[in-house]
């Protein structure tokens, strides 16, 4: 049985985008989806009643997003469910049977990004399935390059898909999923790290200090190139645009993903002591970054 595509909704407008996106990612991967409800049960609240209204608000929610993705993505394999408990929780045990769980995230006026509440954060940090984060305003088009008028079309190829590889720790789960992305899109794959030069401080016994920055570029690039050198034959009808750029991870990814239509992020899954996190780099892309973002736990 084919795992779902999973799409949180609540009746918001980007709780409504992330329903669409989710369509749409479930025709390209001939998935059925599932659109998903959570809503908690109050001690203070009246019992039968309250448990009533929750329910009518489900189905209404459930309604507006199933009516949405009926006339933007007619044919779609589609089936629904709502479930009782703390959203953050509920989420993580849907992710789990999920191929992909999609959760919007409210984008901020006049600024490029996302605000992303306790919830996605919590999911996003925890969950051992990719998620998504879609931004209110994202449509269709939004995918796709402008056509020759410059306006929006959906008719147009896509626009690329990034990868955002740390080749400190190159992870096949992430290079997997961005290739695929990029497979099923027939968009190019556009794979960039970023690097900083070392002090002299920083450099150990064996390192070697290559002053050049350019020889130092070239050796990124050179390891790049082998990391990928499998997926490139694995999925030979991608086409794949290497880039090692001096500066700090985070700026470099949210300047790379400008113009993207998604960009694809690991997140280490690991218990920590202060409890699990997105890293700095999945961090900076879910709340700086204007398309939408998988973060893609790895071991």
């Amino acid at each position: 049985m084919l795992l779902p595509v999973i799409a949180a909704v609540d009746g918001s407008a980007e709780s409504l985008a992330a329903a669409e996106w989710a369509a749409r990612e479930a025709a390209r991967r001939s998935r059925p989806l599932k659109l998903l409800h959570a809503w908690s049960w109050h001690p203070r609240q009246n019992g039968e009643l309250a448990t009533a209204a929750q329910r009518h608000l489900a189905r209404r929610c459930l309604r507006q997003a199933e009516e949405r993705i009926q006339r933007t993505c007619p044919g779609i394999r589609l089936e629904e469910e709502q479930v009782e408990g703390p959203a953050t929780a509920a989420l993580l045990r849907a992710a789990d049977q999920a191929d992909l769980l999609v959760l919007g995230s409210r984008g901020l006026s006049g600024f490029t990004g996302f605000v992303v509440g306790s919830v996605a954060l919590g999911v996003v940090a925890r969950a051992a399935r990719p998620v998504v984060l879609v931004r209110a305003e994202e449509t269709a088009p939004d995918e796709h390059v402008p056509d020759i008028d410059g306006h929006d079309s959906t008719r147009t190829p896509y626009r690329d898909v990034v990868l955002a590889l740390d080749l400190g720790d190159p992870c096949d789960e992430v290079i997997e999923f961005a290739f695929e992305a990029a497979r099923l899109r027939h968009a190019r794959l556009r794979v960039v790290h970023a690097w900083q030069q070392p002090s002299a401080f920083a450099l150990g016994p064996g390192d070697i200090g290559l002053v050049q920055e350019p020889q130092r570029a070239d050796e990124w690039l050179g390891f790049m190139t082998a990391v990928l050198q499998v997926w490139r034959d694995k999925y030979p009808e991608v086409e794949v645009v290497e880039t090692v750029t001096e500066g700090r991870a985070q700026s470099v990814l949210v300047r790379a993903a400008s113009g993207a239509s998604l960009l694809v992020v690991g997140r280490r899954d690991t218990d920590r002591p202060a409890g699990p996190r997105t890293g700095p780099v999945a961090h900076a892309a879910i709340h700086h970054v204007g398309c939408p973002v998988a973060v893609v736990p790895h071991a």
